[in-house]
């Protein structure tokens, strides 16, 4: 049965590897049920219905991508929108946070429409395949960036915007976080290079669990100011799986005349961009690292893909989360040999599970998953090396494109950027016509320069 729906012999792939697969992509992934609820409670959600419907909508979303499209990508409530939905929307411009869920479900469902009359189809195909490599290697230094976040290994610094972990001060949380992410880092690196099975995976765990004997004997000490929590799982509040009823379709309870239409619809724009680049973003770096990408660069069942995603950002917004995304995450499932939808499935049904024994999810501290980005995005830079260095008018863009994503914090205006300087490099140096580029990236280049004219007068 797993062999008609899945393909595997046809993916060389197994099910024992499948399933490691996925549950490595969930493991990477599961910070989001810690992380969503705290920034979506920023606005006033009730936090344990935002757990639920974060995990609810990871689900069905990464199921979704499973049938609809046989590919080992996961769905969950997006890094980066959620902000953006907490602190931008409802609290910056004074939306309710159910005004602001009825705005991702709008998005959801003209990211269906796109979806269903081809236009996202056609735009991923429209981008350069040298593009498509960039994109797969910003991906990876962004990823590995936010590992070195999480580990705290990389803080914030107001002169030089970022620099390395200063180990003398808070030693005991933050600065030993940082020591346990380097041990994660070196212990997964040996793993693999003695090809141990499920590698990324056991060296999250490793880590965690010298964590937790670190909190054992006092070496790590809690602090929650410094985003340092107890590393070990909480049970103690209960199971209250009623509280969904606080969220769910709350998205269409609004009162006549609280929406403000011009506002209304620069939210819903907001939303529709970065969720289409990231997820664009995300299934072009992740599918080109895996070779799924066919000899024209594009990805065959796309439209099951991106289908999977409207339809999950959509089911999110009812159920009572910011927009649901292709996760980037699921390089790390990729990385350890899934390639079909049963990867998904196993992802999907830990989801569902951890609404149930969430408090183990919660526990694992973001330094643990930190050496599975950094690894994860030593396995995406790979790709830079099938981009032409020899030829500017390639070069160049794709160069720009890359160091967008980790610097801006953005796959979506990496792809911006990657975008506008393709297109005009090669027109005002006169080799448009050579590279062919598409009358589609011509459009592309016009509406992310007014993207950005935009931004700037507002």
């Amino acid at each position: 049965m797993l062999e008609r729906l899945f393909k595997l012999k046809a993916n060389n792939t197994t099910v024992k590897t499948e399933v490691l697969a996925g549950i490595t992509t969930f493991v990477t992934m599961a910070y989001i049920l810690a992380v969503n609820p705290s920034q979506l409670s920023q606005a006033g959600m009730n936090a344990n219905a935002v757990l639920i419907a974060t995990a609810l909508a990871a689900c069905i979303g990464t199921l979704l991508m499973a049938f609809l499209a046989n590919y080992p990508f996961a769905l969950a409530p997006g890094m980066g929108l959620n902000t953006y939905f907490a602190f931008t929307v409802c609290l910056g411009m004074g939306f309710s946070w159910q005004l602001a869920l009825l705005a991702v479900f709008v998005e959801g469902i003209i990211f269906l429409l796109l979806s269903l009359t081809n236009v996202r189809e056609a735009i991923f195909n429209s981008i350069p395949m040298t593009l498509k490599h960039a994109v797969s290697v910003g991906i990876g230094l962004f990823i590995a960036f936010l590992g070195l976040q999480g580990s705290h290994l990389v803080v914030d610094q107001s002169v030089t915007l970022v620099t390395y972990q200063n180990f003398k001060e808070n030693f005991n949380s933050v600065g030993i976080s940082a020591v346990l992410a380097l041990i994660g880092i070196v212990i997964t690196a040996i793993l693999l290079i003695k090809k141990v099975r499920g590698g990324i995976l056991i060296g999250i765990l490793a880590t965690w669990v010298l964590g937790m004997i670190c909190q054992a004997t006092g070496l790590y000490v809690v602090n929650p100011e410094l985003s340092c929590y107890s590393l070990y799982p909480d049970f103690s509040n209960g199971l209250n799986l009623g509280a969904l009823g606080e969220t769910f379709g709350q998205a269409f309870n609004i009162e006549a005349g609280s929406v403000r239409i011009a506002d209304f619809i620069l939210v819903v724009f907001a939303f529709l961009f970065v969720d289409l680049f990231d997820t664009l973003g995300t299934l072009i770096g992740v599918a080109s690292k895996s070779n799924m990408l066919d000899k024209d660069g594009k990805l065959p069942r796309v439209k099951g893909a991106l289908l999977a995603d409207s339809l999950a950002t959509c089911a999110g917004a009812v159920l009572g989360t910011s927009t649901t995304t292709t996760y980037v995450e699921s390089s790390s499932g990729v990385s350890e040999g899934g390639r079909t939808g049963l990867t998904a499935v196993t992802a999907a049904i830990l989801f569902f599970l951890s609404i149930f024994i969430s408090p183990i999810f919660v526990a694992i501290p973001s330094f643990a998953t930190a050496p599975a980005l950094i690894i994860v995005g030593f396995y995406m830079i790979g790709a830079v090396a099938k981009i032409n260095f020899e030829d500017m008018a390639e070069a160049i863009p794709a160069f720009l494109c890359i160091i967008a994503m980790p610097f801006m914090y953005s796959i979506a205006e990496g792809i911006a950027l990657g975008v506008i300087s393709y297109t005009l490099i090669n027109v005002f140096s006169g080799k448009a016509k050579e590279k062919k580029i598409s009358v589609l990236m011509y459009i592309l280049t016009i509406l992310f320069i007014a993207k950005y004219i935009i931004m700037a007068i507002l």
